[in-house]
């Protein structure tokens, strides 16, 4: 979600501080942890702190409600 946010509606739901610091403790932890969208995210992405690959449908949809309660 905060991808997508930030890289194609260019409107970050994270600071850039805490979306670094997530990214190197998922990256720490890549090994051990299980999600439905692992598969999205590689080292690679971690390690570059950067993601420009597929966005899961439910990631986007997700943030569009999440928006959508901030609105109300």
């Amino acid at each position: 979600m905060a991808a997508y946010a930030y890289y194609k509606e260019d409107d970050p739901i994270l600071s850039d501080g805490l979306f670094d610091y997530l990214a190197t403790l998922i990256l720490k932890n890549y090994d051990t942890i299980t999600h439905p969208h692992k598969k999205y995210i590689t080292i690679s992405d971690l390690e570059a702190g950067t993601y420009l690959g597929e966005y899961p449908r439910m990631a986007i949809d997700s943030l569009k409600l999440m928006r959508k309660n901030e609105n109300l």
